[in-house]
Order: C-alpha cells, then structure tokens, then sequence
C-alpha cells in the first residue's frame, strides 16, 4: 500500500521544517514593500504686515506662536515703512508692500496667508483690490479700522470728495478700476475679522468688523452699512458664501492683539491651514 505521500504525488519530496513554516508568515512580511513614510503636513506661507509706528520686532511673540503650533510653517514679517515710515502716503506703502509680497506668493502656489494690524490691515485690503493674481486664502484683519476711525461722522459729502484711499478701497467713489478692484477682492478664500471693545483706540471699534457711525453716532453693524448692502466691493458676497469669521474679544487693549496668546489661539491659528 502506497504511503498517503506516494499518493498525493509528493514521494521523493523533501518537506521543510515545522519551524520554517512558523516563520514562513514573517519571512513573507519581509519581502513586502515598506508602508510609505507619514505625510508631513505642510503650512501655507504667511505674511504679517504692522501697522501705525511698528516694526518687525513687535511681531516676536506672534512668530513665536506660529512656530509653536505650525511648526515648519514659512513666516515672513515685513520689515516695510517701520516707525514715522509707516506715516508715509498709504498709496505708496500699498506700492511697497505689492512689491514685497508678489515674489511671496509666486512660490506659493498653494497661496499665503496674510495678517495684517490696525492701519496694516487697511494696506492689506488695498493689495487685495490692486493685486489681480493674488492667492490669499485667508485675510486677518487683526483690529483694524475697516471702515475708518472717528474724525467727524457728520460730513459724508467731504469725506467721500477729499478721501482718496479708504472711499476708493470701499467702492464708494466712482473710479475706472472699481469692476476689477472688486473682483480681485473676492479672490480672498476668507475674511477674518478681529476686534474688541476695550481696544482703546479703533473707534468706534466695530470699525474693525465693518462698523461704523450714523449722522446720530449711533453704531451701525456690517450688514447696514451701504457699502454692504450695495455690495460695492464684495463684503455681501463673502458673506453670503460663508467666507467672513467674526471674532470679538473683550479685555484686549490695542497694542497686545498680536502678544496675546489666547487671542491667537482662538481667533487665528485655526485658519493658517
């Protein structure tokens, strides 16, 4: 009688080892390819711009933060117009900053996010009208008075004649680029408005999230104010995608916006993806 071997056609044939078949499972992971490597995750670039009297220094504990919980992240701090500089003619700081920027951005094809202080963050909204190939994902506006700062509320007619930057970056005034101003305007993935009523020093301070007063110096919120509501360079239709982030704050002064950790935590560092 043929042995169960002979049977199967395996007579002659050697069999490994019981050993080498444990291992066999083991041996066949080695030969595998290796899983790929975690995918590091990568910061979009981003550009502070200062405002009234600052330099690059008084950004350092911003940089800092960056650093911290978007580490690897490329930060740039414009050292442009620093101290009486920034008193300059805000066209020609517009000018400055454009040229500053549009390297910036041309290596970032993924595009840059932009944070931009107090009088910085009107420059800022003047590069987004003007630039017509910008790639900002997110603007934040960190207290800046978006819709001016208490002068004389009670003269519309002189402001809208004499102002030759904020009624022109607002659609106020009728000028030859207003159609592409606005369009480029609307190439911003968000709008982060931030602000609080112990500023000090934007007033009103609502003015940082498109407040600003009536002729009876009462307060009128974003969404009635007539550049709204004629959506004259694109603030109705941000909002009406979902692309403006409102982030009041109370117990911050003017000057410790950008030194305040849970300020940053809260109302920046989640939208520097």
């Amino acid at each position: 009688m043929k042995s169960c071997g002979s049977m199967l056609g395996l007579q002659g044939l050697r069999l490994p080892p019981a050993g080498f078949l444990l291992l066999l499972p083991f041996l066949l992971l080695l030969l595998l390819p290796a899983a790929p490597a975690p995918h590091r995750v990568s910061y979009k670039p981003v550009i502070v711009v200062h405002g009234l009297f600052d330099s690059s220094y008084s950004f350092r504990h911003l940089l800092e933060y960056i650093n911290e919980t978007h580490p690897g992240t490329v930060v740039t701090v414009l050292d442009l117009f620093d101290g009486r500089e920034s008193l300059r003619p805000l066209w020609e700081q517009v000018q400055g900053f454009r040229e500053a920027v549009a390297p910036i951005m041309a290596k970032a094809p993924q595009g840059v996010h932009l944070i931009c202080y107090s009088q910085g963050g009107l420059v800022c909204r003047a590069l987004l009208s003007v630039m017509d190939e910008h790639n900002v994902d997110s603007f934040i506006s960190l207290s800046s008075p978006q819709m001016g700062q208490y002068g004389d509320p009670h003269h519309d007619d002189l402001y809208l004649n004499a102002s030759s930057f904020l009624a022109l970056i607002n659609g106020e005034r009728d000028h030859p680029n207003a159609t592409a101003w606005r369009k480029n305007f609307l190439r911003v993935g968000r709008l982060v408005l931030i602000g609080g009523p112990d500023d000090g020093v934007i007033t009103p301070w609502q003015s940082s999230f498109f407040g600003f007063y009536d002729a009876n110096e009462t307060v009128l919120e974003m969404e009635e104010q007539l550049v709204y509501l004629r959506d004259s360079f694109g603030l109705k239709t941000l909002l009406a995608r979902g692309a403006i982030v409102r982030c009041p704050m109370a117990g911050i002064s003017h000057t410790a916006w950008h030194s305040n950790r849970t300020l940053y935590e809260t109302c920046m560092e989640p939208w520097l993806s």
